[in-house]
């Protein structure tokens, strides 16, 4: 690695006296709002050279000297054209003009021009706040997690749920950011809605491979998602009244042109009206994002972001479950020269779920807390050279769980499960290297370390073996601590370190076509206990340690990339292979919920994936939308440790759950005037893995179900839908401070009753057994109202 920096460092020194160069580097942000810009592109096209906007809309591009075209262009605002001289270093700020006024907030959509033709990065998508609201989703309202699904290499955690899986990969492998903070229940309702208010999105990224050597600490994939920062110039509010729910986010000035704020608040009230069919049921939620900045001086730019949401389900006084996500994140943005960009967070982050049972009497809370301290630089050495380096420090304390009594009558005991500590460390170099007009590297490298700090009890077993194999029954069983030993808070249990290099390169034929190849390696240290597909509130997350290993991925991706007709038409397709080590997996009969000793109950497995990803996007004109397509294979293998042992499912490979052969979507939107817009989306994908019965006996009258063979050997039936909306714009919205327009949608338009589950069991009235299909949603019309002023 040292030989790599000296290497690159020589090459930088050598070409910058082959000729006299300048840096030009400024800001670019929104003229209505002084909202900065994500993404922009600062081309130069005599030259065929450019450079975008980082997270907080700067650019900094170095060229020799002379007289140039400069063109600034980002989709859905007007283009700058204008002549400079670079003679010597400049600054220059733009502010972008929006093309039309629209409810929709206009931020760059899939990065399809000619600039991203030759960037490196790959398996990558963008999505705008207006195309999420255009895609037709239950109840009307627009979401985040459903719009990602209709990606190729994404598909859904099941009907109605906010875990998505990438690339075959678990939903707990997937790293989602908020403003840098760790998110970790995406979900609204058990899945119905995302925690994403779309008003306050400012932009969207999904990596799904190659991902940069900045992110770390989950194996599948990166939600990266950034939160606007409000209105420094005149007040402005906009939201929505939904059958269900409803939203309102206002933004403006602190100080005129250096300060803004930003808030915007949801809440659902479907329960309001259970009353009137004598339902004492209760499921709601809501949730608040709250954003500052202020900016002190050319160099110097302080935020303040948060995000707080609740959930809370409750069944008849006996049942109660509430959970929901806190993050609080101190950002100051310093620039120390036109070529040297930096960014320090301060990030707090607080997961909590708990369960209260009433007819039990217990009351049960447990969650997760952290505290992040990143600092990232970005250098603009050159046209050429762009490092990217930093660290970030996370401290965690996992709460497993507390049993209280809730009543004095009960008789449960208070039990406080035992607190786990954790310190994350990663540090970590990016480079982007263009070596010729045609050929562009990215390579970097991440070091992370993670310790399993002490806590006041854990569980010492003969020979470390917290499962023992019983040969004569053919099961696994518990292993009996022999002692147990207690350690301070700064004492360590266990420690990792792993490096994980990074490598992208892209070719490119010409100004139209490339193909691209990505290698890297990823380490996760936290993991999911669930029994289910998909994250639900009584999910429960582990450090590695003693008894855990961290997941280690090792994922390649080879792709060919076409711009057609000018940009109008674009073709993605992609292949790729990862395989994971040390991916947990349960033995039958598993206790996960209020388990002391998870190391009792998982073995150490392996995973793969691999699969062939397909996306046609239409970017211009009227009618606008994507074809993706996706097949893929996911399997999952957890063989015994030793020759006697059976591991899971005999050590053979089996299907995950979120294993789905074929995936095709289809989004579209047409714009027929300024008055009618029209969306549409259609979803097909292989049903879920799952297990029938093979056969049945019969106990005392009662004919039970058995299960045996391989583990997801059969699956649900194939999942399809399509959904419509048409959106209604007044054209005295023209003339009038105050926007709204209705939206009009139908999910699932045939009401296709798609099978999320299928149990087996006996008909209490024909003693028969029988299949009995669970499915969530049929038809499901709504009408959203949203305004803008």
């Amino acid at each position: 690695m040292r030989k790599l920096i000296t290497l690159l460092f020589l090459t930088i020194g050598f070409s910058s006296f082959s000729q006299e160069k300048f840096t030009l580097s400024g800001v670019i942000s929104e003229q209505s709002s002084n909202e900065t810009l994500i993404g922009v592109n600062v081309l130069f096209p005599d030259i065929a050279k450019g450079a975008t906007t980082n997270e907080y809309g700067f650019y900094s591009i170095t060229l020799p000297k002379g007289n140039y075209q400069l063109v600034v262009s980002y989709m859905g605002f007007q283009d700058i054209i204008q002549e400079i001289v670079l003679d010597k270093d400049k600054k220059l700020n733009f502010q972008l003009l929006e093309a039309s006024e629209s409810l929709d907030e206009v931020v760059i959509t899939e990065n399809v021009e000619r600039v991203s033709i030759k960037n490196p990065q790959m398996s990558i998508n963008k999505l705008s706040a207006g195309t999420i609201k255009q895609i037709p989703v239950v109840l009307g309202e627009a979401d985040v997690i459903k719009s990602i699904v209709l990606l190729p290499g994404v598909t859904s955690g099941g009907e109605g749920a906010s875990g998505f899986n990438v690339r075959g990969g678990a939903a707990d492998q997937n790293l989602i950011l908020l403003d840098e903070a760790t998110i970790f229940n995406s979900s609204h309702l058990f899945g119905f809605f995302s925690v994403f208010n779309p008003d306050a999105i400012k932009d969207l990224k999904l990596y799904k491979g190659g991902i940069p050597a900045r992110y770390g600490g989950r194996v599948s994939s990166v939600l990266d998602i950034y939160q606007k920062e409000g209105n420094s110039k005149s007040f402005h509010a906009n939201g929505g009244i939904g059958a269900v729910s409803s939203r309102l986010l206002v933004e403006g000035p602190i100080a005129k042109e250096k300060g803004a704020f930003l808030a915007g608040g949801r809440a659902s009230y479907a329960h309001l009206f259970l009353p009137l069919f004598n339902n004492d049921n209760i499921a709601y939620f809501y949730d608040l994002n709250t954003k500052l900045n202020y900016k002190l001086n050319d160099n110097n730019n302080i935020f303040l972001s948060g995000y707080f949401g609740r959930d809370i389900f409750a069944i008849d006084d006996v049942f109660e479950n509430t959970y929901g996500n806190s993050v609080l994140n101190l950002r100051w943005n310093h620039l120390f020269s036109d070529k040297l960009f930096s960014n320090l967070s301060l990030i707090y982050s607080d997961y909590y779920y708990g369960l209260e049972l009433n007819f039990v009497g217990f009351k049960w809370d447990s969650g997760i807390r952290n505290f992040n301290l990143k600092y990232d630089l970005k250098h603009y050495l050159s046209d050429n050279y762009q490092l990217n380096y930093g660290v970030n420090n996370i401290y965690y304390r996992f709460n497993p769980g507390e049993i209280k009594p809730n009543s004095e009558t009960s008789g449960i005991k208070n039990e406080q499960l035992i607190n786990k500590y954790a310190n994350e460390l990663g540090v970590y170099l990016d480079a982007k290297h263009k070596i010729s007009n045609n050929l562009t590297l990215q390579y970097g490298v991440r070091v992370s370390n993670f310790t399993r700090l002490g806590q006041d009890e854990l569980n010492i077993y003969e020979n470390d073996n917290p499962l023992l194999f019983n040969e004569t029954l053919q099961i696994y069983e518990e292993a009996s601590p022999i002692r147990t030993e207690s350690y301070k808070r700064s004492d360590r249990i266990k420690t990792f370190t792993n490096i994980e290099p990074r490598l992208a390169l892209s070719y490119a034929f010409n100004n139209t076509s490339s193909i691209k190849a990505s290698y890297n390696r990823m380490a996760q240290y936290l993991h999911l206990l669930s029994n289910t597909n998909s994250p639900t509130p009584l999910d429960v997350w582990t450090p590695s340690g003693k008894y855990v290993k961290p997941q280690l991925l090792d994922q390649y991706a080879l792709g060919y990339f076409k711009s057609i007709k000018d940009n109008d038409y674009s073709l993605e397709t992609e292949v790729f292979y990862k395989e994971i080590k040390n991916r947990i997996d349960y033995i039958d009969g598993a206790e996960l919920i209020a388990n002391n000793a998870i190391e009792q109950d998982i073995l150490n497995g392996e995973a793969r994936a691999y699969g062939w990803e397909v996306l046609i996007r239409k970017n211009e004109g009227n009618l606008k939308g994507w074809i993706a397509y996706t097949l893929s294979k996911s399997e999952q293998r957890t063989p015994g440790r030793t020759a006697v042992e059976t591991g899971v499912n005999n050590g053979n490979w089996y299907n995950t759950p979120y294993d789905k052969t074929h995936d095709i979507s289809i989004n579209g939107s047409y714009e027929i005037n300024k008055k009618w817009k029209f969306g549409a989306n259609f979803i097909f994908q292989t049903g879920q893995p799952t297990n029938y019965p093979s056969g049945q006996f019969d106990y005392k009258g009662l004919i039970v179900p058995i299960y045996d063979g391989a583990r997801n050997n059969q699956r649900l039936p194939s999942y399809h839908r399509v959904d419509i909306s048409a959106t209604l714009t007044p054209r005295k919205n023209n003339n009038r401070k105050w926007k709204g327009e209705w939206v009009f949608s139908i999910y699932n338009v045939y009401d296709r009753k798609n099978a999320a589950s299928i149990s087996f069991g006996q008909n209490d009235e024909t003693l028969v057994n029988e299949a009995i299909k669970t499915s969530i949603f049929g038809i499901v019309p709504a009408v959203t109202y949203n305004f803008k002023f």
